[in-house]
């Protein structure tokens, strides 16, 4: 069959994709529009996926963990041929920027809708890459030697190789840490993309991410599409990201343009790539890394040249010129938010479970990805992120306004994410002010998660309850009402069979007790917790006569109306409105302006669900990956200690010594799988000891 790699033409008929979640889903999109057939390959774990919804066609990959299913290229491949496809798009991630994937592709008689074998082989090291932007021309950052660094070389940056994405990526601020750091991010790096090869360079403080879109074809033209800021991160991995790049002068956009499409003519590019710089607080641009690949954020260059860059990849690997020899040009200002299943308060834990409802408000300007749909659920296997928003403006102060504002209205619930994260980002002066650099969240974490001004759980816990206390009247009604005529029926079949016996039919059937009310003469309580701080709310109301419910010692409040699902009150003379969905004990309630979930409590506490002081749980399903050296029971430990390292969703997270004290029991091995909240181990805690907080675990990158 034709590959575009020969500058011949050719039309693609059935695609797959060699992913999964929310980059097919958006790929099989296009391909709808431009009447391809698709094809999605899926994993055990991803049986009833989204993507596989979407398909034409799935082949599955038997097995759940990365490297059995979507790091296989052999058996992509095959399920290519079995599915009758003519080209594989990889998305990003996973098999993206594998370049014996491409050419096994290739090599199988498929199109490969990406750059060329040759391409992705010289960019795939960063190493070897940035010595080849060396010749181009391309301002770099000079490498530091791990083995020769000194204290003048503090602080420095340790990457991978090959791959992305964060992983394998550390900062070191002192020489101490920096072997152990090494051999982390080594073992890391080998763990996600096979490849345990390192390096190190300075690590600049308050630089910012700037990076390019290109798009080149196999007739010469080269397009650089804008620049977009790619700032706000953590754990090194994007957040936020907007384009154009705000603040840049137009000397420092040429530069950066001209050095991205010297890059991408330094290794024959063709496709969608993106050439990422640091730059530095005085405005000196450094290369970092070419991806080839599409990008996560690639939705707001889209939005602000009006383009779809994933018919453009496909156009380029049929082998069709670009539209024209140069861009379009950009119109207004676009900006992305990244909505994960994680708790940025604990350390930016992933979290699982259930997504029971997934609702972005829908018009003008913006856009949704996503791989997920409320009802399915957020596994333990691949990388936590549920949706991206995209929001597009004229002005860069009104793309931001209505993202921030798209995201407060939004309803998810389930697992705790990091949405009311994204919203004060969006907010913060900084921000606002178009000051991004990658410490951003280094130094304002702590407020950003902070409780919020502005919220009020105490009245959404009212709004609940009174929903609740409805609720319950309905259930009890309809119950009177069933039990009602049951009873009639009963007291029939009695008659009935005493007549059978020769009783009297006409002696009266026994009386019934359901006129009797025992009206309480104190109100009633419910009690809530705040998830996920942990803030108890307890609440009293009154049900009078009319059958709804009332506040009881709530100053300033009026119920206006209640129903199970919804309540309106006059709050200081100011009305609100209250959405309450209940999912057995946790109840979300939605405002125009915040979102809460509670735990609804029992009256009282079962003895059962106490933990013993010292206990160490697991936070998240995951894998036990290794073990502290030497760790067994009876070891003395130190508070802070890390004990076990466990890996899930693609990232290892330390569990650290509660306290300083003697091991009293292990329930962890290397290999365990173990669900959230399984015992791992005890420390029984020295008497003797300073004693110190419990630490949150934290994760390794």
């Amino acid at each position: 069959m034709t590959t575009a790699t020969d500058g011949a033409r050719m039309t693609i008929t059935t695609l797959l994709v060699a992913n999964r979640g929310e980059i097919a889903c958006r790929i099989f999109r296009t391909c709808r529009d431009l009447g391809i057939t698709t094809v999605a390959v899926y994993s055990d774990a991803d049986a009833d996926a989204l993507h596989v919804r979407e398909a034409d066609l799935a082949v599955r990959l038997p097995g759940a963990a990365p490297a059995d299913t979507y790091l296989r290229g052999d058996l992509v491949v095959a399920a290519a041929r079995a599915a009758g496809a003519d080209a594989v798009h990889p998305g990003y991630g996973f098999l993206s920027e594998n370049a014996a994937f491409a050419a096994a592709v290739q090599d199988a008689g498929l199109v490969w809708v990406g750059p060329p074998v040759k391409a992705i082989e010289l960019m795939a090291s960063k190493t070897r890459a940035k010595e080849l932007m060396a010749g181009a021309g391309v301002p770099l950052l000079a490498p530091v030697d791990p083995a020769t660094a000194g204290e003048a070389d503090l602080p420095l940056l340790l990457k991978a190789a090959s791959g992305g994405g964060g992983r394998g990526m550390r900062v070191v601020r002192e020489l101490d840490a920096l072997p152990g750091e090494l051999l982390a991010a080594a073992a890391e790096a080998a763990s996600a993309f096979g490849d345990g090869e390192v390096f190190a360079e300075p690590y600049v403080e308050r630089g910012r991410h700037v990076e390019v879109q290109v798009m080149a074809d196999a007739h010469g033209t080269v397009w650089a599409l804008g620049t977009r800021d790619c700032s706000l991160q953590r754990r090194h991995q994007k957040v936020i990201e907007e384009a154009p790049a705000p603040g840049l002068d137009e000397a420092l956009r040429t530069r950066l343009h001209e050095a991205a499409v010297a890059a991408a003519r330094a290794v024959d590019y063709r496709g969608a790539g993106t050439v990422e710089f640091l730059v530095s607080a005085d405005g000196r641009p450094y290369f970092l890394e070419m991806n080839t690949r599409l990008q996560v954020e690639h939705p707001v260059t889209e939005a602000v040249f009006g383009l779809d860059l994933v018919a453009l990849q496909l156009r380029a690997a049929e082998g069709e010129p670009l539209p024209s020899p140069e861009p379009p040009q950009p119109s207004g200002h676009a900006v992305e938010a990244r909505l994960y299943a994680e708790d940025p308060a604990r350390g930016w834990q992933p979290q699982t479970g259930a997504l029971l409802t997934l609702e972005v408000p829908e018009g003008p300007g913006l856009r949704l990805d996503t791989g997920y749909t409320g009802g399915d659920t957020i596994g333990v296997h691949y990388d936590p992120m549920i949706a991206k928003v995209i929001a597009h403006a004229p002005t860069r102060t009104e793309a931001v306004r209505l993202l921030a504002r798209a995201l407060e209205r939004a309803r998810v619930h389930g697992p705790v994410t990091n949405r009311d994260l994204l919203v004060r980002s969006l907010r913060h002066p900084d921000f606002a002010a178009a000051r991004p650099d990658t410490g951003f969240y280094d130094r304002h974490l702590a407020d950003l998660t902070a409780p919020g001004a502005g919220r009020d759980p105490a009245t959404a816990a009212l709004a609940a309850t009174l929903a609740e206390a409805v609720r319950g009247a309905e259930a009890v009604r309809g119950a009177e009402a069933a039990g009602g005529a049951g009873a009639v029926r009963g007291a029939d079949a009695v008659r009935g069979t005493e007549a059978g016996r020769g009783v009297s039919a006409h002696r009266p059937a026994p009386a019934r007790f359901g006129a009797w009310r025992n009206v309480p003469s104190q109100p009633q309580r419910k009690r809530y917790r705040s998830e996920p701080d942990g803030t108890e709310h307890e609440v009293a109301y009154r049900t009078p006569r009319t059958g709804i419910p009332q506040p009881y010692e709530t100053p300033g409040t009026r119920v206006l109306t209640a129903t199970p699902d919804r309540v309106t009150l006059e709050v200081d003379g100011v009305t609100r409105h209250f959405a309450i969905t209940a999912h057995g004990d946790r109840v979300h309630v939605d405002t125009t302006d915040a979102s809460y979930t509670f735990t609804a409590l029992p009256r009282f506490t079962d003895p059962a669900t106490h933990t013993a002081p010292g206990s160490l749980l697991a936070p998240m399903p995951g894998t036990v990956v290794r073990l502290a050296d030497g760790l067994t029971t009876g070891v003395t430990v130190e508070a802070g200690q890390p004990l076990i390292w466990l890996e899930a969703m693609k990232m290892e997270h330390r569990i650290l010594a509660p306290a300083s004290g003697t091991l009293t029991a292990l329930h962890a091995a290397p290999g365990h799988q173990v669900e959230v909240g399984a015992l791992l181990a005890v420390v029984q805690e020295d008497p003797a000891a300073t004693p110190v907080p419990v630490p949150v675990p934290e994760e390794t990158a």
